[in-house]
């Protein structure tokens, strides 16, 4: 199930309102984290199953969250 993921934002260079969609399941492709999305500009799909890579703090905490269950 994909869901909306913030809100629009305006994107002035290419003149089009972008949104993005995602399942919001964290993957590891071995070297990255990351999250696929889905791009939308004004309304339409311009790219499927983009790897938005998570942000290092977000990887942390993911770390701590992991290593707490184990225990």
């Amino acid at each position: 199930m994909l869901n909306q993921t913030g809100s629009s934002i305006l994107r002035g260079d290419l003149g089009v309102e972008e949104t993005f969609e995602s399942d919001n399941i964290v993957r590891w492709d071995g070297e990255r984290l990351y999250v696929e999305q889905d791009v939308f500009h004004n309304g339409q799909l311009v790219h499927r199953k983009y790897r938005r890579t998570v942000t290092e703090p977000v990887a942390r905490v993911l770390w701590t969250i992991i290593n707490r269950a184990k225990q």
